[in-house]
This record gives structure tokens, C-alpha cells and sequence, in this order.
């Protein structure tokens, strides 16, 4: 086969780390927007909260799907030359501390974001509840510890994962304390007495003979499945009821009874707190409309405009090198980074400030599309609506307003 050469020509449209960026935020809620900022906040340090109210000086937010956005950051490459032609003026100009905006305006102007106090639960962990039952015991101070180790050592689905050996070499590497087998398994049966039923077993068959022998405590009849599972645990496990019938000496009805008790044991006893804390899930609502004397006001939840700025001291970093007669390469290397992690910032803070602006024009053409629904709360004036519709008033492709809608609440006065 013969070899040849040809041109061509292609047209691809690409996305750019911040639009992308972009999209992720805005399919956030409002109840998880605080966990996203927390976890950028831990891999860029040059993003901080701005508890005093300071305003970085950004240029306007651009469109999600601009063409005239910012350029994506090139990773150095490490060549003289990329590290000669490092320009930090604009990092280090003046009109950094220039007065906010905030600080010019009127007192009588009205404050639009009104700051909502929401009521949130507080949650008991798996963890927790067994520290709680645990301070129930009458212990000396050395059981205390071992217990506190016995109870760290147990996994979420409440099975104790770690060896009795493993433990009390852990007690002696770890917290200097010298104990044995024989103490460690003595608080091991105190634990297993805890809540929920099963808590603190090795593996499944002793999770499950927990349970049965606290409802033998309770007065239930259990004594087959407890002598099932002690004896016939392999068999039960490969559903060989007929040999466990045999063994037994069981008829059909008492082999039916006995299966339905133990079918209703909990294998993994930690997963009923874990389930029960997620069914009681909050919402926490995006938007509040308020019926203010006929006329329908928006405002988005305080927690979706977080104040966010540019660490002063990366700023100060900056300043410092630009300052600086003698710049050797290890300077440089680091003032790339610096202004690698402020780029960074900044497209984060853009992409919030973008987010918020986007929640809010596509919250108010749905509220002015059902407007007589949202001012009487009466069902039968909602109209037809889809996302084309909103997406048309609002000029944004349909994508974004389904991800504004997604998983999103509106809080009102009915």
C-alpha cells in the first residue's frame, strides 16, 4: 500500500477549564456549595474566605460560553526563557487596594441579599452513638482507653475488622499501655451489648447470634436458629435447608418459622444509622419568593454568595519578589506557582460570582412565567412549562438552565 499526504481541515469547538468548571457549580445545591468551596480551598491556598468584607477588583464576569474568556494557563515548561518573561505587574498593581464599591454606597440603599437564618439538624454518627454508650460503663481510666480503641477499630457497617492481637499491640506501639488477649476480649463482650444489635462482631455468623441472643434476652423463642447458626452455619450460607432440616429433627412449619427469624436479622448492623440519618435529609432551599404587598420578590440564599478573595499573603510573596533585586531560578519556579494558584483562584471566584448571577436571571424568568402561581399558590394557574421556554427568555442554552434546575428549591409562603 502506497504512502501519501494530505491536508486537511477541521473546525472543533472546545471547552475550557473554567467553563467547565462552570458547569460542574451550577448542578451544585445550595446544602453541598459549602462542602465544593471547602474542598477547593484545600487545594489552592491562595483562595480564602474573606470574613471583613473586602472586594478583590475583578473584571465582569463573562458569559458561560464566552469565546472572548480567559486564556487557559499554560503549565511552564521549564525553559530559561519561561522563566526570563515572568510579568507579575498586573498581581502587584495598585488598583488592588482600591476602596470597594461597597464602602461607596448609601446607608438608605436597600440590601438585596438578605441575610436567611435556616434551622439545621444535628446528626448522631455511628461513631458517636457508640462513644455515647460507651460513656454509660463504669470503667477505670486504662478499660476507658481500650474501649475507645476497640470502638475506633469498627468499621461503618459495624463489624470489628481488627484482630484481638492487633489491638493490644496497637495499645502498646501507639498509647504506651500493656494489656492482654483475655482484658481486651472482656471489653469486646461489653461493647457487644451496645446498640444496634450485632455491633462489635468478627464476621457474620457472630453478628447474627448477637442478635438472636439479645432477642433470647427479651423473652423470644430463637433457641433453633441459634443452634441453626451455630451448627449449620456453612449450610445455611449454600441453602441447604434440607440438611439443616435433617439435623435438626424440624418439620416443614418449624423450618419455615425459624428461617423467617433469622432472615429478618440485620447483617450489617452499622448501615441502620447511616440510612436513617440520610432519610432525614433537609432541604435547604435555593431561592426565597416573597409576597411583598402583590409585588413577587427573588432572593437567593445567603450561602450561594460566599465571600471569597486572593490570599494577601501570596499577594505580599509577589510583591516581595517584584521588589527584589537578585531573582535566581528557584525564585522564579516558586513566583510561577504563586501565580499559577492566584489564576486559579480567580477563575473560582469568577465562576461563583457567574454561578450566582445565573441562578438568579434563570429563577426569575420561571417565577415571571408562573407569576400568578407563585402570588396565589393555587395550582391550576401553573401554565405549561419547559426548559425551551426558559431557555429562550433567558438566552442560555437549554443544558444550562436544566442544570440551574437541578435538584434545586424555592422557598415560599405556602
Amino acid at each position: 500500500m502506497a504512502l501519501s499526504q494530505g491536508l486537511q481541515q477541521k473546525l472543533l469547538q472546545k471547552l475550557s477549564p473554567q467553563q467547565i468548571q462552570l458547569m460542574k457549580l451550577l448542578q451544585v445545591p445550595t446544602a453541598n456549595l459549602e462542602e465544593r468551596i471547602k474542598e477547593e480551598m484545600e487545594e489552592n491556598p491562595a483562595l480564602e474566605l474573606d470574613e471583613e468584607g473586602h472586594e478583590d477588583n475583578f473584571d465582569d464576569v463573562k458569559d458561560e460560553f464566552s469565546e472572548n474568556g480567559e486564556e487557559e494557563f499554560d503549565e511552564p515548561d521549564g525553559s530559561e526563557t519561561e522563566y526570563d518573561n515572568i510579568d507579575i505587574s498586573e498581581y502587584v498593581r495598585d488598583g488592588d487596594d482600591d476602596i470597594a464599591d461597597y464602602k461607596l454606597r448609601d446607608d438608605n440603599y436597600p440590601e438585596d441579599d438578605d441575610k436567611k437564618t435556616l434551622p439545621y439538624k444535628t446528626e448522631t454518627s455511628f461513631y458517636e452513638l457508640l462513644l455515647n454508650q460507651l460513656g454509660m460503663l463504669k470503667l477505670e481510666e486504662k478499660q476507658q482507653k481500650i474501649a475507645e480503641q476497640i470502638v475506633g477499630s469498627i468499621g461503618e457497617d459495624g463489624y470489628l475488622r481488627r484482630e484481638t492481637a492487633a489491638i493490644v499491640d496497637d495499645l502498646a506501639f501507639r498509647q504506651n499501655i500493656s494489656t492482654t488477649e483475655a482484658e481486651v476480649e472482656e471489653i469486646i463482650k461489653k461493647i457487644q451489648q451496645f446498640d444496634p444489635p450485632g455491633v462489635a462482631a468478627r464476621n457474620l455468623q457472630e453478628c447474627l447470634l448477637l442478635q438472636l441472643y439479645r432477642m433470647q434476652d427479651e423473652g423470644k423463642n430463637v433457641q433453633l436458629a441459634i443452634r441453626a447458626i451455630s451448627k449449620y452455619f456453612d449450610e445455611f450460607t449454600k441453602k441447604h435447608y434440607e440438611k439443616i432440616q435433617r439435623g435438626l429433627d424440624l418439620n416443614d412449619e418449624h423450618l419455615k418459622e425459624m428461617m423467617q427469624q433469622i432472615v429478618r436479622l440485620n447483617p450489617k448492623p452499622g448501615g441502620i444509622v447511616g440510612e436513617m440519618n440520610k432519610a432525614e435529609n433537609y432541604v435547604v432551599p435555593d431561592f426565597f419568593i416573597i409576597n411583598n404587598s402583590g409585588k413577587l420578590e427573588l432572593t437567593l440564599n445567603s450561602r450561594n454568595a460566599p465571600e471569597l478573595r486572593i490570599s494577601e499573603g501570596y499577594r505580599d510573596m509577589l510583591k516581595e519578589y517584584d521588589r527584589g533585586a537578585k531573582k535566581d531560578k528557584r525564585q522564579k519556579e516558586a513566583v510561577l506557582f504563586i501565580k499559577q494558584k492566584i489564576d486559579a483562584a480567580k477563575w473560582f471566584i469568577d465562576a461563583i460570582k457567574q454561578r450566582q448571577h445565573t441562578l438568579f436571571s434563570t429563577m426569575t424568568a420561571i417565577m415571571n412565567h408562573q407569576y400568578e402561581f407563585f402570588l396565589t399558590g393555587d395550582e391550576t394557574n401553573l401554565k405549561p412549562m419547559i426548559l425551551k421556554d426558559i431557555a429562550e427568555k433567558t438566552n442560555l442554552d437549554i443544558s444550562t438552565v436544566s442544570r440551574v434546575a437541578n435538584s434545586k428549591f424555592v422557598q415560599t409562603e405556602f
